[in-house]
């Protein structure tokens, strides 16, 4: 269960009338998530018939990030939502605020998505999402506030020396040649272009469980209808962003291996709106590997090192290793056709 702060009817109501969002009708506790409190938060605006419209929200109070971290991804999402990429808006106050206090924590409410997962993507839902990240991509290009990945290359190399001791030698082995072969791209003539022209703000989380659907028109024809949860947002290449999203979406689950024939489409409905360059396309594979050793290192710390076992389900890091293995093993381009 992810509610680890209790709301009453009586604090949601007050952000309400703060916010002039209506009466509270219903409020209910999220189970998913293991980072923060989620609510979904029913309330009607009366409109002098019927008893007015049902409006629905999502309330978040924040477990781990404070008020001072916070205006990055609350902004960045207002920002996104402004130009018109579906992601839950936050909701501001008369003089413009999007952060308050609920309980004691900061919270924000936002617009509650329509729809549900898809965790059993087919193409034609990677190629929603791939267009989809495009433009969010091209629409953060003007957002002003800056934050680094805060699970990029820097937190590898800080958090790797102390999860080392808890792997056996194999482990050990791949995660030290990974990183030295990450630090190395670092320093490459190749991604210093991609940091100079194919950078910003990014989810740096976009798993099938972070993307909503609703039915659409005929059979197994389901219409995307926004991403949230951008707590792990941040400012990278946008190449890294299409790589977190490829090691999730088109793979199988199973074994890590990468569904070629569904990552195509993917990229392909990615590039309908923001092309590739001649060098993103040459270093996906460097990212393939880097968004796996990114998610094998999270987990890795979150099992061995956790913050708060009170807060944190850790997920079970060797899918990733073998993602990682798979995509050293098995390197994948994204080749355009030429004529």
């Amino acid at each position: 269960m992810a509610v680890f702060t209790e709301v009453s009817p009586a604090q949601a109501q007050a952000l309400l009338d703060h916010l002039q969002l209506g009466t509270l009708s219903s409020l209910r506790g999220i189970g998913a998530g293991i980072e923060n409190t989620n609510y979904f938060v029913d309330c009607t605006q009366s409109d002098g018939h019927n008893g007015g419209h049902l409006h629905r929200y999502v309330l978040t109070l924040f477990e781990r990030l404070t008020a001072a971290q916070l205006p990055f991804y609350l902004r960045l999402m207002q920002h996104l939502a402004q130009r018109g990429v579906p992601v839950p808006e936050p909701h501001a106050d008369a003089s413009g605020q999007i952060l308050f206090e609920v309980a004691g924590k900061p919270a924000a409410i936002v617009d509650r998505l329509h729809g549900g997962h898809q965790l059993a993507p087919d193409a034609f839902h990677c190629e929603q999402v791939g267009a989809t990240l495009a433009q969010m991509h091209l629409a953060g290009r003007d957002y002003p506030l800056q934050q680094p990945n805060l699970r990029g290359l820097a937190w590898w190399e800080e958090v790797v020396p102390q999860i080392l001791p808890f792997l056996d030698a194999p482990q050990a082995d791949l995660l030290q040649s990974e990183l030295a072969y990450q630090q190395q791209l670092a320093a490459s003539a190749g991604y210093a272009e991609l940091t100079a022209r194919c950078f910003g703000p990014i989810h740096a989380d976009l798993f099938r469980d972070n993307v909503m659907f609703e039915p659409g028109e005929g059979p197994g024809r389901e219409r995307l209808t926004g991403f949230f949860d951008f707590y792990f947002a941040g400012c990278d290449t946008w190449l890294f962003d299409l790589a977190v999203c490829l090691n999730d979406w088109c793979i199988d689950l199973a074994d890590g291996r990468l569904i070629e024939e569904r990552a195509a489409v993917f990229v392909a409905a990615y590039e309908s709106v923001r092309p590739l360059s001649g060098t993103e396309h040459r270093l996906l594979p460097a990212l393939l590997r880097a968004a796996a050793l990114r998610f094998w290192v999270s987990r890795l710390y979150d099992l061995h090192l956790p913050r708060d076992a009170s807060l944190l389900k850790a997920h079970d890091p060797r899918h990733f290793e073998r993602v990682l293995r798979e995509r050293i093993a098995q390197p994948w381009h994204a080749m355009k056709e030429t004529t």
